[in-house]
């Protein structure tokens, strides 16, 4: 198997500079390079640069891959906007994610390597934009992302049965959830299984305008200020803000126990259903076969004499594809001869052919059965 490594920068707070463009040109001669990404893969060699380290000078997310199994999601977020310790309950049983500071930012590492798992896309391209929503998601205080983390602790056996879910459900997913739950290979009838409970409340109409109209006149004058200075933190802050309103009520939370039996069930019915599509489609396959074989038969019947001289035609071609249209044809009038009782009649002509045609080797092979 080839090697293959795929690296993927996105800048999403401040586009690069172009002496910081540069800077990333001297890292690799074919590179894709923008003022917003950097795209490059490897089929030999390897990268020079330091991901951790240009997450904390340019990026705000980093996608690496490769296809011995490693897979890795690097989001950086403004430390003020995202409270490391609301991770406890999602992290403490997982060992590859890491949360680390630089600077005024927070870096997100989540890195894991399966050299078992079936990779049947290796490729990186595109898994980036469609991973991107989920930063946005995090700095409004939707952490369902990390619940897909713990999930995979569940799955792997590191939590007991009694562990509460950190979140009391996570659906329906958004299309940036699907593909990380994709791209980190968590179980698909887990994951369903966690998102048959609805991850928010439903919101009651008017709640954002009530919410900005509850806002100290000093307090709103100071985001609409921010927002005329394109600061783009301002939507996910005020999200956060109403979410955690919105959520305050205390809802039922499953086990890890719960999900893991529910996963069990969901995988169960989803094979009986497989199992039920693949002898339907035996059956309609069977019935084709009869009807087409009724058709050939019937076409049998009315030439008559032909056929057997076809026969003897396709024998004398004395090729592989000549055998197995003589075989496919006597192989009917057998069918049409027990039909039409006149299987001595057929047996008798069978056996004159066979002493004809015996040095025939590999066509009198095709034979056996009639």
């Amino acid at each position: 198997m080839s090697e293959y490594q795929f690296y993927e920068f996105q800048a999403i707070d401040r586009p690069l500079t172009k002496a910081e463009q540069g800077m990333l040109r001297d890292l690799s001669s074919r590179a894709r390079i923008s003022a917003t990404s950097f795209t490059n893969y490897y089929e030999w060699g390897d990268f020079k640069g330091n991901p951790k380290q240009l997450m904390e000078r340019f990026f705000d997310l980093h996608l690496y891959l490769a296809n011995w199994g490693t897979r890795q999601l690097m989001i950086r977020v403004p430390t003020g906007l995202f409270d490391r310790n609301a991770l406890g309950a999602f992290l403490d049983e997982v060992d590859w994610v890491t949360v680390s500071n630089h600077g005024g930012h927070m870096i997100i590492d989540i890195c894991r390597s399966d050299d078992e798992a079936d990779y049947d896309d290796q490729s990186g391209e595109g898994r980036l934009s469609a991973l991107a929503p989920l930063r946005g998601d995090i700095l409004s205080g939707d952490l369902r992302l990390f619940y897909l983390l713990w999930l995979l602790a569940v799955e792997e056996g590191e939590l007991s049965d009694d562990a509460p879910e950190p979140l009391p459900g996570i659906g329906p997913l958004t299309g940036a959830l699907e593909a990380a739950a994709e791209f980190f290979y968590i179980d698909s009838d887990l994951v369903e299984a966690a998102a048959a409970a609805p991850y928010e409340e439903e919101e009651t109409p008017g709640a954002s305008r009530a919410f900005v109209e509850g806002l100290a006149e000093d307090e709103r004058t100071r985001l609409l200020l921010r927002v005329m200075e394109g600061d783009a933190n301002v939507r996910p802050e005020l999200l956060q803000r109403v979410r955690a309103q919105r959520n305050g009520s205390e809802r039922p939370r499953r086990t890890a126990g719960e999900l893991r039996a529910r996963a069990h069930e969901i995988r169960a019915l989803r094979e009986r259903a497989e199992a039920e599509r693949l002898r339907a489609e035996e059956r309609r396959k069977a019935e084709e076969a009869e009807r087409a074989r009724r058709v050939r038969l019937g076409q049998l019947k009315q030439r008559g004499e032909d056929v057997w001289r076809e026969i003897e035609s396709e024998i004398e071609r004395r090729n592989a594809p000549g055998y197995d249209s003589a075989a496919a044809l006597l192989a009917d009038l057998a069918l049409l001869s027990a039909e039409q009782g006149t299987a001595a009649d057929f047996s008798r002509r069978l056996t004159d052919i066979r002493e004809r045609h015996e040095r025939k080797g590999k066509f009198i092979e095709r034979l056996r059965g009639l």
